[in-house]
């Protein structure tokens, strides 16, 4: 047993896909000209009222439901006060004694074993301006303030950097099927804060630190493993741990302290007076049990059980909707799913990533996969004159039958020219029958690459290979 353990609980923050921001008409729209997607509202202006985007509280809702939180009957916003320049109110609107859901769960896979991480709450408030710092001096850009941000907070269930990223990961993918989060790390819609304690075995919780500043699933686990060893360190010296906020430097791979982390006293949480409770309806939670989908872990399990996936294939045809989507819509049409599960995650990925594409909005449709994949199976085109079909068909979207006959890359099934060829080229090439009489089966591949050359590579390689072995009587 070791002699310490780890407890890291996680703050995620998603920027909601709405329209307009959570309490006002502006915009809620990434890279446009700062500070023109404000209005009274957002910028905090006196003597004006909030009024709540009840999509927002959709979003939140459908959130809740796919962590198995129990849902708020009356969800209340509360003020936290708070002095920040990119805070034009001096206080968030925010939730904090009746969160949208409490009390849920979300199951990740981390290698292979599934694990639970509960969910303490999640609640809904509005994001924040943005700063931006020079040489000369710092703006402020307001466009962000007001728009609609869910914060999920984990229980302290994970232990290592390693479960933080998977549980990162996994959910991004989550958000992205619910369709309510692009999860763009980059661009700042997902942000997460790490909260780590180290203690000694059986001894509980120790002093938290957060960790800030993560803007990757990568920097993450480093960042989070870096705490552990540094809090270890500490604890072997007899020394304490402070509760504080660090950050995480890219650069040096550690973390840096940034201020004393604040309690929840500090934000002196009341009520927001300008905003009633919500309390959804039936019509309102029908709404959001009939846009629940199969979420990603559950179809992961039915493509390896039900289909006979591997995992690691199951692992990335699930990672997006859209490509899932596009994997069962080939099946439904006549392809056998592990062989339509190899084409997606081999071959047709490699080239969208040299096109940078999407498979979804690419020239190749279902229909033209599918019709792909039945060619080779019915051996009139072997695999090479399928990935020359599959690169055409991407490139100047057309129907795989009509570039087939184009370039007469049909294959010929003309077994005594084959025959022929191949007394041919052994004719030519002694030295390379001895060696397969004499058990060698090096030259095999010779004798392939020769007749599908010769036959300007309209030959089966599988019946060519068959018939030198026949030939030969290997």
């Amino acid at each position: 047993m070791s002699k310490y353990q780890s407890f890291i609980g996680l703050e995620i923050h998603i920027h909601l896909l709405t329209a307009s921001k959570v309490f006002c008409d502006c915009a809620s729209r990434f890279g446009d000209e700062p500070n023109t997607n404000v209005c009274p509202v957002c910028m905090g202006y006196p003597g004006v009222l909030p009024a709540l985007n009840e999509e927002a509280m959709f979003m939140s809702y459908l959130v809740g439901k796919a962590l198995n939180c129990t849902p708020a009957e009356s969800a209340i916003f509360d003020r936290k006060n708070y002095f920040y320049p990119d805070m034009t109110k001096n206080y968030q609107i925010s939730q904090f004694h009746s969160p949208v859901g409490t009390g849920g769960w979300f199951d990740i896979d981390v290698e292979g074993q599934v694990k639970r991480v509960r969910i303490h709450d999640i609640h809904l408030e509005e994001d924040a301006g943005k700063m931006i710092h020079s040489a000369s001096g710092s703006l402020l850009d307001y466009n962000r303030a007001g728009t609609a941000l869910l914060e999920i907070v984990t229980e302290p269930d994970l232990t290592t950097g390693e479960d933080a990223e998977a549980f990162l990961q996994q959910f991004r993918s989550l958000v992205r099927y619910l369709g309510v989060c692009d999860g763009n790390m980059e661009e700042g819609s997902l942000r997460c804060d790490g909260n780590i304690s180290v203690n000694l075995t059986g001894k509980g919780l120790g002093t938290k630190t957060e960790i800030k500043n993560v803007n990757s699933s990568k920097f993450l686990r480093l960042a989070l493993n870096h705490e552990i060893r540094r809090q270890k360190k500490l604890l072997e010296r007899g020394e304490k741990v402070v509760q504080e906020t660090r950050l995480w430097d890219e650069a040096s791979a550690r973390t840096e302290s940034m201020r004393s982390k604040e309690s929840a006293h500090d934000y002196r949480y009341f009520p927001e007076p300008d905003l009633p409770p919500f309390r959804p309806d039936e019509a309102f939670l029908s709404r959001v049990d009939g846009a629940m989908t199969e979420l990603p872990l559950a179809r992961r399990t039915r493509f390896v059980e039900e289909l006979g996936l591997k995992a690691v294939q199951a692992e990335l045809l699930t990672e997006e909707k859209s490509t899932a989507d596009y994997f069962e819509a080939v099946v439904a049409l006549g392809s056998e799913p592990q062989n339509a599960a190899a084409w997606i995650t081999g071959d047709v990925q490699k080239y969208l990533k040299r096109r940078e594409e999407e498979i979804a909005s690419s020239s190749l449709s279902p229909e033209r996969l599918a019709t792909l994949i039945r060619l080779v199976d019915e051996n009139r085109i072997n695999r090479n004159g399928a990935r020359e079909v599959l690169e055409a068909v991407l490139e100047e979207d057309r129907d795989p039958e009509s570039i087939v006959a184009e370039r007469g890359l049909e294959q010929e099934d003309n077994s005594e020219e084959l025959a022929a060829l191949v007394d041919k080229i052994a004719a030519e090439n002694p030295q390379a029958v001895e060696q397969l009489k004499n058990g060698d089966m090096k030259p095999i591949g010779f004798f392939v690459g020769q007749i599908m050359r010769a036959s300007g590579g309209k030959a089966d390689p599988q019946a060519v290979q068959a018939l030198i072995r026949d030939r030969f009587g290997l």
